[in-house]
């Protein structure tokens, strides 16, 4: 779900933040590096939530147009 994957996102930002922020803190460069990729692993999972959200709007919209086409088709027939 597009909504989950947003909120896994969110959690691994922030989670990697800290983490970052840790690392900067105590000197540990590899707690650091890894708060960095944690926080850029969770920036990706937020942007693929937010496109499988639009995807499922544009296909919901092109379903809705298909329906109308069809509609409009067997209108014409029914004449």
């Amino acid at each position: 779900m597009s909504l989950e994957d947003q909120v896994k996102g969110k959690t691994d930002k922030v989670a990697g933040k800290a983490k970052e922020v840790a690392g900067n803190v105590t000197g540990d460069k590899q707690t650091e590096a890894e708060g960095k990729a944690q926080g850029l692993a969770g920036k990706a999972k937020g942007l693929f939530g937010d496109a499988k959200e639009k995807a499922s709007e544009v296909a919901g919209n092109v379903a809705d147009k298909a329906t109308d086409v069809v509609d409009d088709v067997k209108e014409k027939f029914d004449k």
